[in-house]
């Protein structure tokens, strides 16, 4: 088992992919807990504080592999943005339902009704700077 490594970034995981025994590239898999497709990013984020992480390299060229655990001894986090995420999940509501709109008339009424909105919106946000309702 190796020691305990720190991961700084995602780039140190790709300057890494190839074999380092014949240049090949290799396949990265976290396991064996997860899909074969899962992302290691994804695990990564989705670790809990003492948990490992095992990960494993193969060359299927020349058969080279390596086998990792990764440890990891804190998480921190911070709340993001109520706002932001509020906002991002309209737009996502949004844009799921334009696509199930098959009318085309209908598409260009709801453009037009959002350019109508964005128009108006300036004169409401000079009122609320300004104190005014």
């Amino acid at each position: 088992m190796h020691s305990a490594s720190t991961l700084n970034t995602t780039d140190s995981i790709r300057d890494n992919m190839d074999c380092p025994a014949c240049g090949s590239s290799v396949t990265l898999e976290v396991g064996p807990d997860h899909p074969i497709s899962t992302a290691l990013l994804d695990v990564v984020l989705a670790t809990e504080e003492d948990e490992c992480i095992e990960l494993s390299r193969h060359c299927w060229n020349c058969g080279w592999g390596e086998e990792r655990q990764l440890r990891v001894e804190s998480v921190d986090t911070t709340a993001g943005d109520e706002t932001v995420v509020e906002r991002s999940a309209i737009i996502d509501d949004i844009t799921d339902e334009l696509a199930a709109i098959e009318n085309l008339e209908t598409l260009k009424d709801a453009r037009a009704e959002v350019r109508r909105q964005r128009r108006l919106a300036p004169s409401t946000e000079n009122m609320e700077k300004d104190g005014r309702e």
